[in-house]
This record gives C-alpha cells, structure tokens and sequence, in this order.
C-alpha cells in the first residue's frame, strides 16, 4: 500500500470493529464503486467466477450479483466480521463461509474467503473477473497481490479496481506534519506505478484513469470520525499508540483549519481506477511468455501459399 509497513493485526481490528458502522459513514466508498460499476458497462465479458477482493459489507457485491445473476460469486476479506455483513447484504442466502482450495464448482453459487489478498488461497485460472473496490491500498505489497490475481484469473480474464492516489487526505497529512514527525496517515502509490505493476504481473491492455472526490466537513471531529466509522484510521507499524494529548489536538486542528474553505473543511480523495486483462498464460521454463505465430495460416490469409 505505501512506503511504511502496514500492522495487519490492527488492519483486521479495524476492519472487524468497523462492521457494524461502515454503511453509515461510507458515503464515499458508495460513489466510487458506483462510479466504477458504471465502467462495466463498456466490459462484454459475461464471467462464470467473479471475485470480490476486499468485499467489505457487500454493496459492491450485491451489485455484481444482480449484474451476472448466473456467475458464481466469492466474496473475499480480511475481516470475519465484514464478511457476515456481506452475507446479509447478499439478494440471495447461502454464503458459504469456507475456503475455497480448488475450483469452484458449478450450481455453487455463493462463497466467502477470509484471507488475506497478498496470498490468494484459490486455484489457477478459476476467475474471469476479479473485482475490487477501494481495497488495494491495505495491500502489504502491491506488485505481488497483483501478480497472485493474474494467477488466479483465467485466460481472457479481467481485473478492474478502483484504489487512492498519493494526495488522498492531503489536508490531514500536513495537519499532523505540524503535530510531530510520525506517520499519521497511510500513504498511497501513484497511478503510473500501479500501471507499471500491472504490466510486471502479467497483465495486457492497462488502461489508468484518476480523479480528484472532495468531501467537506463541519469540523475535523466529523472527519476522524468518519474514517473511524469505515475501519480507515492509521495502521502503520510505526504509528504512535494511543489517543493524542488535549495539546496534540488542538495543534491538529489549529494547522487544519488553514484549509477552511467557504467555511468547510475540505478533505481530499484522488482516486484512481484501473483494468487490464489477462492473455494466455504459455510460459517458458525461464518464466517468459510464449507468444505463437502460425505462419502457413497467415500466408494463406494473405494469399501468399
């Protein structure tokens, strides 16, 4: 996800504390999995297995479902608890909370993974689409989940995602900055490196987009609580424990309140949405890719045989 290493403990914590209240302060992540259901619209694939990583409660994954009605869904999270939000949120019953070791099996139609996304336990090639919604920042190391997605997608496969830019919560970050020195805010990797590790993976065709969401708030209490409300406060390994003093506060909200605009805070959120597909997958023993060229079939086409 960033330059500092993440405490996956206190990830899953958050996550599994935030179950309960992430609907009602996830106005955000709602429009961007709208906004990204809405480049599927452009996508003819019409896939058996669809994975959701990072399902969270599941309103990504009820608007799959309803989209290919007969596609095999597997809902994937870190969080237990987010993983039973999302059964509930489901059009139909019958989320079965197991581990898939193995190709998912057809007339099966609802799955739950609890698992970690930099180490996929599915199977090669039992995915067509691979599906996430603001998860891939909370990846320990990016490149390598992605390379596990390529692995898990089958031939002709496609991997569409929307995750945070670098200048996501921008206003908090240089608020803290004149708190102390420690990482208070998660920091996020840039459109074009992202790019160029879907590329690393494996995969073909990336197409990259971004843009700039702002939310704007009454007071910077609203703002915390709102990102504690989704599960998204600091999980760095380095980050400070425990509460800031009534001085540390105060200094946060001071330096904040310089970002005060038509008398609302602004909070700032790049988003960057992102597909590729997945080609075949013959590979040489050096790990290259095989590509094959039949030359008797292309002369015939061109008339020259």
């Amino acid at each position: 996800m960033a330059d500092a290493e993440l405490d996956f403990a206190e990830v899953r914590r958050a996550f599994d504390h935030a179950a309960a209240s992430y609907d009602a302060h996830a106005v955000l992540q709602r429009e961007v999995c709208d906004r990204l259901l809405t480049r599927l619209d452009f996508m003819t694939l019409q896939p058996e297995r669809v994975l959701d990583v990072g399902c969270g409660t599941g309103y990504g994954l009820a608007h799959l479902q309803r989209r290919y009605p007969e596609a095999d869904m597997c809902a994937l999270d870190i969080a237990p608890a987010m993983l039973h939000a999302a059964k509930a949120r489901m059009p139909q019953s019958g989320l079965a909370q197991r581990v898939l070791s193995g190709v998912l099996g057809r007339g099966v139609h609802h799955h739950a993974v609890c698992a970690d996304m930099d180490r996929l336990p599915l199977a090669d090639n039992s995915m067509n689409l691979a599906w996430s919604s603001l998860a891939l920042q909370w990846a320990h190391d990016l490149e390598a989940t992605l390379k596990g997605l390529h692995r898990v997608l089958a031939p002709g496969g496609l991997l569409i995602f929307a995750t945070f830019g670098p200048d996501t919560l921008k206003e908090l970050r240089t608020a803290f900055a004149a708190v102390d020195d420690a990482p208070h805010v998660n920091r996020f990797i840039d459109l074009h490196d992202i790019g160029d590790m879907l590329i690393h993976a494996g995969f073909a065709s990336p197409v990259m987009e971004m843009e700039i969401l702002t939310l704007t708030y009454a007071d910077l209490k609203t703002l915390m609580r709102d990102l504690k409300g989704i599960g998204a406060h600091n999980a760095a390994a380095s980050r400070k424990r425990g509460l800031l003093g009534k001085s540390a506060w105060a200094q946060l909200e001071q330096a904040y309140e310089a970002h005060r605009l038509e008398g609302r805070l602004p909070a700032t959120f790049e988003v960057i949405y992102g597909h590729a597909w997945v080609g075949d997958k013959k590979r040489r023993e050096d790990g290259r890719q095989v590509i094959e060229f039949n030359i008797e079939t292309r002369r015939r086409k061109l008339g020259l045989s």
